[in-house]
Order: structure tokens, then C-alpha cells, then sequence
């Protein structure tokens, strides 16, 4: 047996914490990063030679919706395969625990659109039995967990649309309280979804003051990220000063072209927050699309009840007819996707069944067309033969907005990728994109500050221990990349494309992608918040 299990040789080192390359070998022992030094004379079971190559932390994904599919496939390949070590999934404030016996059916049809719909037996109650769940599978990467607010305001109260009672808000202060002892990292809110949507700002600064006892982040995809996106944020910060809890933004944008002009206000916000010495950060992906549930397209209150009281609204003439006028006239304070990305900027991703596989790929218009219908009748029909599980594309941004954002300090890097059958192209290449596009063409950032953003960065964010930085005694999650070649490959119209120029991804010591080529066996663990 050698002095080491691995040593990585020759590489130019990167340690994500922003300071210039290095030229040093890595002993690997264990799981464990043990040496940082000159190791040419040493013995390993397994060598790397990285000339050439340059040598970092594994990436953080700090915003993934993995959190059913890793049941159906456990080594995450879209991820691992672009160097992502560790993924933070329990996102949007909708994910799998805690839950209620009674409230599983509705549930899983609410988030199938986010988390898709996979044959798995929910035994789970609290986060602690979902993340003992996960302990049991073949994880590629780690995962970190946040306590979606949709569940919690659901174990506690259920999806009506109401405000809750003291009693209630005590209960999902405690439920809260239980997760982030049970591992959680923060809590997550979706703002636009039910039920988070029908909480009021006095019940996030509730839950904002229990993140702050415990040092946890309050990670947001905020109630705005168009027409109304400055008073959003108002309520954001607001709730960070008045709680006092860290605040991060889920993939921070400005959408809509009539909004585009908001984004110098945008950063106006965050200077005032950072003056304050508030602590605010965000994540982003790099692309000028998103990508949701095609639920988003429909009015807030189509939704009050749950999945199965949206689909009885879609059964009736009248109630749709004012669905379409509510869409086209728009509600103050509602993200109206169709608004800011038109009928022709939506794209299906996936549906339920194969009956509508035709409409993948489609816009809505041309989903009108193929059903010789109005767009919005055509649509309305394709959200209620699948009942609500239909995936989607919005395209809503400018190059220049996502170039000025990833620069700001407060940004790090995530993929926020959605599984499907035409999924969006980040859940492939957005780490890889960086790298090849904003680093070696674009040259937007340098290597060492891009790196930070996807390692060191959101490891602080997160408060994660012993990870995101290449340092002795820190856990050996590693990737090994050729800077002249690594780039996405994956594209809106052919997006299920591996990168190219990752060549080696080890997780706790062990190699998951060698020389280019997967490798899956049993090697992340499940991580919990031990406090920051």
C-alpha cells in the first residue's frame, strides 16, 4: 500500500479562495486532502498527472432540484460529469419532507413540475428520515439540504391561502427549528408558488429571527423577478434587517425586456445592503433563459387549494376565460411569465405522458398550432391532461445583465437544473460554461476569482465545513480540468450533452469521472449543518 491512495502531480493548483495558481502536488488519503507539498518521491496507490491541468476544489452546486432523481439515479451524471462535488437540493421552498401522510398525494403533484414524477415510496416524515433515506443510496455527489418554507407552512397548516394564527406560526417556527437540527443548511422559500406564496412578510421575519439563532441563510427565490422586482427585494432585505439572518438570492435576474432598465436600481439595492453590513449574496446561472413548472404561466389563485383544485378550474369555460384576461391584463405584484417572455419565449420541457410528447420542444404558439387552437386554450389543455406536471423554458434576460451580475462579489455559481426529457442546457453545462465562455473567451472573470464563485464562495454561504477549498485535512473533493479545452456542449436545442475538458472528479477520495470517462460507484455522504 502506498503513502497515499492518490496523488495528484504537476498541476496548477487553483484552492478557491481566489489567490493566484501554484504549481503542488496533492496527497489524498482516506478521503481526505493530507499533503499539500512537493510528493515526486512519494508513493500512491493511484497517481494524476495534471500537467497542463489546472487543479480545484469540486464545484458547489448551490441550487439543484435533484432531490427525487436521485432515487432513480444516484450518481447525478448531468452534474458530477461537469465537476459538481456537492449539490444543495430542498430549493424553491418545495421538496419531500417534512410532509404529512395527508398531505403526500396533493403534494407530489404540486412539485412534480420542479422535481418531476419518479416511482418512489415516500416513507419519510421530518428531514432527518429523508436524509437517513438518502444515506442508503450510491450518492455520486454530497448532498446539502434546505428546509423548503412550502413544506413547513404545509405540515403546519396546510395550502390554504390564508394568514396563519399564532398558534400556527409558533408551530412552524419549532418545525423549523427541528430541521435545522436535523441537518438542514437554511431554509429556501418560492415565492411565487403555493402555498409560500400566501405568506406575508410578518411570517418570514418569524422565520427569519429562528435562521438567525442558528447562523443559517434564508435562500430565496424571491416574489419578483420582473415588473416588481425593486419592491421585492424591499421585502427581502426588510426581512433581513428585521430578523437579522443572512439573505441569499436563488438565480438572481432581472426579467422581461420592459424591466431590463431596473437592473442599475437592482444593484443600487445591494450596495445600500452591503453598506449596512448586511449579508447578502446570491447565485446565478449563466444563460438568458430559466427554467420552471409551465404551472407559473397561470394566476395565483388558480392554485389556492393545491394541484387538484387547479385542475378543476381548468374544467370550467368561465373560470379559464378569466384565467386569460388575468394573464393578459396581469395582477400587480405577480410574475407573469407569459408577460415577459411572450407566447413564443416558452418552450415545453417534458410532459407526464406520452399522449402530448409531441408538445415537447414546442412554444405555446406553436403548441396552439400543432392543437388548432387559441395558444391559450392549447395550453390550458396541455396543463390538464397532465395534470399540472409539464416542465418549461422561459427565455426573459440580456447577455449584458448576466455578464454584470456574475461580476458583482456577491455572486457565486449554481445550475438550478431541472430534470426532463428537453431539459434546459445549464443542468449540463453551466460550471463548464463559466470556465470555457466567461473565463477563457469572454475573459469576464479570472480563473482564480470564477473558481471561488463555484467553490469557496458558496461553501461560506452554505456553511459548509472542511469543503470548497484545497487545504490540508479538508475533504478530498477535487476536479481536474484542461483550461484550453473545457466548455459546455449542451445547447436549448440538443441540451442532454455532456461537457468536454473535465477529465478527473473525485469526491471524498474517491474517482467518479477518470480521464474524461464516469466511473460511478458509492462515494458523497449526506451533509448536515453542525452551525457556521
Amino acid at each position: 500500500m502506498g503513502e497515499f491512495d492518490i496523488v495528484i502531480k504537476n498541476g496548477s493548483v487553483v484552492d478557491g479562495t481566489g489567490a493566484k495558481a501554484k504549481k503542488v502536488d496533492i496527497g489524498i488519503k482516506d478521503g481526505k486532502i493530507i499533503a499539500i507539498d512537493d510528493l515526486k518521491d512519494s508513493e500512491a496507490n493511484t497517481t494524476i498527472d495534471a500537467s497542463d491541468k489546472v487543479v480545484c476544489p469540486g464545484f458547489i452546486d448551490t441550487h439543484s432540484h435533484s432531490d427525487l432523481h436521485v432515487f432513480a439515479e444516484p450518481f447525478i451524471s448531468a452534474k458530477v460529469r461537469q465537476g459538481v462535488t456537492t449539490e444543495v437540493i430542498g430549493q424553491d421552498g418545495m421538496s419531500l419532507a417534512p410532509i404529512k401522510d395527508e398531505y403526500i398525494s396533493s403534494w407530489k403533484k404540486a412539485m412534480a413540475g420542479l422535481e418531476g414524477e419518479y416511482d418512489v415510496n415516500w416513507t419519510w416524515k421530518s428531514v432527518d428520515d429523508y436524509l437517513r433515506r438518502l444515506e442508503e443510496l450510491e450518492l455520486g455527489p454530497n448532498i446539502a439540504f434546505l428546509a423548503p418554507h412550502g413544506n413547513i407552512r404545509l405540515t403546519a397548516m396546510g395550502l390554504d391561502n390564508r394568514k396563519p394564527s399564532q398558534d400556527e406560526l409558533r408551530l412552524m417556527e419549532k418545525i423549523l427549528e427541528q430541521s435545522l437540527d436535523e441537518g438542514a443548511f437554511g431554509m429556501s422559500t418560492g415565492m411565487i408558488y403555493p402555498p409560500c406564496c400566501y405568506a406575508d412578510i410578518e411570517e418570514f421575519i418569524a422565520l427569519g429571527r429562528v435562521l438567525n439563532r442558528r447562523g443559517a441563510v434564508f435562500v430565496t427565490h424571491q416574489r419578483s423577478e420582473a415588473d416588481s422586482i425593486l419592491d421585492s427585494m424591499d421585502e427581502i432585505l426588510t426581512i433581513g434587517r428585521k430578523s437579522q439572518c443572512r439573505i441569499h438570492f436563488s438565480h438572481f435576474k432581472v426579467a422581461g425586456k420592459k424591466n431590463w432598465s431596473k437592473l442599475p436600481k437592482v444593484m443600487e439595492k445591494l450596495d445600500e445592503a452591503n453598506s449596512e453590513g448586511m449579508e447578502v449574496s446570491f447565485d446565478q446561472y449563466p444563460y438568458v433563459a430559466g427554467s420552471t413548472m409551465l404551472g407559473v404561466i397561470l394566476p395565483p389563485w388558480v392554485h389556492d387549494g393545491g394541484t387538484d383544485k387547479l385542475l378543476e378550474r381548468l374544467k370550467d369555460s368561465e373560470i379559464r376565460e378569466k384565467i386569460k384576461q388575468d394573464i393578459i391584463n396581469g395582477i400587480p405584484g405577480w410574475d407573469n411569465f407569459i408577460d415577459f417572455a411572450g407566447l413564443d419565449g416558452i418552450f415545453v420541457t417534458f410532459v407526464k405522458t406520452k399522449k402530448n410528447q409531441d408538445m415537447v420542444g414546442k412554444n405555446l404558439i406553436e403548441i396552439g398550432k400543432a392543437r388548432g387552437k387559441d395558444p391559450f386554450e392549447a395550453t390550458f389543455d396541455l396543463l390538464l391532461e397532465e395534470e399540472n406536471v409539464v416542465g418549461m423554458v422561459d427565455f426573459y434576460g440580456k447577455e449584458e445583465h448576466v455578464v454584470e451580475i456574475m461580476k458583482r462579489k456577491e455572486h457565486n455559481v449554481c445550475t438550478d437544473g431541472i430534470m426532463g426529457a428537453k431539459p434546459h442546457p445549464r443542468l449540463y453545462g453551466t460550471f463548464p460554461r463559466i470556465l470555457g465562455k466567461y473565463v477563457r473567451e469572454d475573459k469576464v472573470l479570472d480563473l482564480e476569482t470564477a473558481i471561488y464563485k463555484m467553490t469557496g464562495k458558496p461553501a461560506g454561504v452554505l456553511g459548509l465545513k472542511n469543503r470548497g477549498i484545497i487545504r490540508q485535512n479538508y475533504a478530498a473533493d477535487i476536479v481536474v480540468f484542461d483550461p484550453e479545452k473545457v466548455i459546455d456542449t449542451s445547447s436549448y436545442v440538443d441540451p442532454v450533452q455532456y461537457p468536454i475538458g473535465i477529465e478527473y472528479v473525485i469526491v471524498n477520495g474517491n474517482i467518479l469521472v477518470n480521464q474524461g470517462k464516469p466511473q460511478p460507484k458509492k462515494a458523497g455522504i449526506v451533509l448536515r449543518y453542525e452551525g457556521r
